[in-house]
């Protein structure tokens, strides 16, 4: 069969590209904007990517065309296939159809946490034997990939609650039909498609209600949103994480080891680098998801000693001068939080420096800016670019006061940043996207002063 995927570069419908090829299907797409990692990926599974959405790519004679959340009415390429009445269907609608039928899926749902909770649970079954497939919205570090097709009747699939397609406003998630299923956490998000936090939690019930009696619901118990949606109806086993009677951690000083209890009875211990009791949560769920796909809970302690996080989740991109600079997708208020305490906890009296770009829809949208400046209270400098931004930074970071710097222009950010930093600093740079290259950037910035004071020194 050959597909033409419109939206092919997004991360989930470029999962969607690999696992199509790696299927036996003949992949081609198409996207407005086809640029590396994502394009040089697909193009090295023998996948031809075309530049924008001309509706002439009707003449590929594709037997489906499989369309994006990215394709709204209007796109040339979709009021062609529209007017010519040609099949189409949405990616979750593919992916449901084509690769999770008669499989035993594990769905990761939640505002945060979903990429790395899936790539914890999907290596926990793949240090059991299970050899998972999965599609992950980030590339977890064990596998090199963000999805794959094995033999194996288990899939790991991060579910996402954004809308399915411009022709199907569910969430995506309805789709999947898991057996076993994590609710991580629930906040507002998407304020571009939810008008508020009670649509959303309709949606997650919509899933709850897909999960059949035999599988099993992993619930973070101290999430009041998802009490809330299982109180509407819930007819699957459920057991709760964070809280004393569920899947619990107890944490050590420092930070980096954790006894997981169940029930309060000891299960085990994790050594690892992962920060922050976010991250203890996921870990938590991981271990419960794979526990119910066969996974005893020894081998997944185990695994997660040998996990490492995904891309782009406190990354370390570089040490220079003795600054480290990470890479964090954090663009969530809670998020930004959780993200700044795991840090804090680990580098105790050091410096934190956090860059932010508010890049999100619904950070764009100003929805979250009274949550912004709390949220960042953990480091000690705050620099946030306003390029893209329509509502008033500058006012919502004045609480801060002098810890918070907001430039418009990115290559003053860069120059800032890289003065302010002294060895030992910690700079985390959060985005949910490419941030203008802000990263290689500063970086580069920072080498350069190194090399000029080592050349100073010389002389």
């Amino acid at each position: 069969m050959h597909i033409h995927i419109l939206g092919i570069c997004g991360t989930f419908m470029g999962g969607i590209a690999v696992l199509a090829k790696s299927a036996g299907h003949t992949v081609t797409g198409c996207d407005a904007n086809v640029y590396p990692p994502m394009s040089t990926q697909l193009e090295a599974q023998g996948i031809r990517l075309i530049g924008g959405y001309d509706a002439d790519q009707v003449g590929l004679a594709p037997d489906v065309f499989v369309i994006g959340n990215v394709v709204s009415r209007g796109n040339p390429l979709m009021e062609e296939i529209l007017n010519q009445g040609l099949p189409y269907l949405s990616g979750p609608q593919w992916l449901a159809e084509n690769v999770l039928r008669d499989r035993w899926v594990v769905a990761v749902a939640g505002t945060h946490g979903k990429t790395t909770t899936a790539s914890m649970t999907a290596w926990c079954l793949e240090v059991g034997g299970l050899q998972p497939g999965f599609l992950i919205g980030g590339i977890p570090q064990n596998f090199g990939v963000s999805a794959r097709l094995t033999d194996s009747p288990f899939f790991v699939v991060e579910a996402d609650e954004y809308d399915t397609a411009f022709f199907d406003k569910r969430s995506k998630f309805v789709h999947y039909r898991p057996r076993t299923v994590v609710l991580n956490n629930l906040e507002f998000d998407h304020a571009d498609i939810f008008p508020d936090l009670a649509a959303i939690e309709t949606q997650f019930h919509h899933l709850v209600r897909t999960v059949p009696s035999h599988g099993l619901i992993l619930a973070n118990g101290r999430e009041a949103a998802l009490d809330r949606v299982l109180a509407r109806g819930c007819w699957t086993p459920v057991e709760r994480f964070a809280v004393p009677d569920g899947w619990d951690a107890h944490a050590s000083a420092p930070e980096g080891t954790f006894e997981v209890r169940r029930e309060g009875e000891p299960q085990g211990r994790v050594h690892w680098e992962l920060l922050g009791a976010h991250n203890r949560h996921n870990a938590l769920a991981a271990i419960g998801a794979a526990r119910h796909a066969g996974v005893p809970v020894g081998v997944s302690l185990g695994a997660l000693e040998t996990f490492v996080s995904v891309r782009r989740r406190m990354e370390v991109r570089a040490r220079v001068r003795g600054i480290t600079v990470y890479d964090d997708f954090a663009h969530h208020p809670t998020a930004i939080r959780t993200t700044l305490e795991g840090l804090r906890a680990r580098v105790g009296a050091s410096r934190i420096l956090a860059v932010l770009e508010p890049r999100s829809n619904t950070m764009r949208m100003g929805v979250m800016k009274d949550a912004l400046a709390p949220s960042l209270e953990s480091a000690d400098a705050v620099y946030c670019y306003a390029g893209n931004v329509g509502w008033d930074v500058r006012g919502a970071l004045q609480p801060m006061g002098t810890k918070a710097w907001v430039e418009d222009d990115l290559g003053a950010l860069v120059a800032r940043v890289a003065r302010a930093a002294q060895p030992g600093d910690s700079i985390v740079v959060m985005s949910n996207g490419g941030f203008g290259g802000f990263h290689d950037q500063l970086i580069a910035a920072l080498q350069d002063d190194e090399r000029q004071a080592a050349h100073a020194a010389q002389t």
